[in-house]
């Protein structure tokens, strides 16, 4: 049995979750502060999740590991 273990990235562990079929979900960006120039269509977008470039997944699956 191997002596270290990888673990597992707290801070992906809050803002990411895996969906049933693998992949992950994240919340957009840009939805914090400086609100009232960003007008009321572009903040509704931002309002919900999408799912995590393919691209990215293989590295955030592997900081997620537990």
């Amino acid at each position: 049995m191997a002596k270290n273990k990888m673990k597992s990235h707290r801070g992906a562990m809050k803002r990411i979750r895996l969906t049933a079929s693998g992949k992950a979900k994240r919340a957009k960006a840009y939805k914090n502060h400086i609100l009232n120039k960003k007008n009321a269509k572009r903040k509704r977008g931002l309002r919900h999740a999408t799912l995590l470039s393919k691209a990215d997944l293989k590295r955030i699956k592997r900081s997620m590991a537990k």
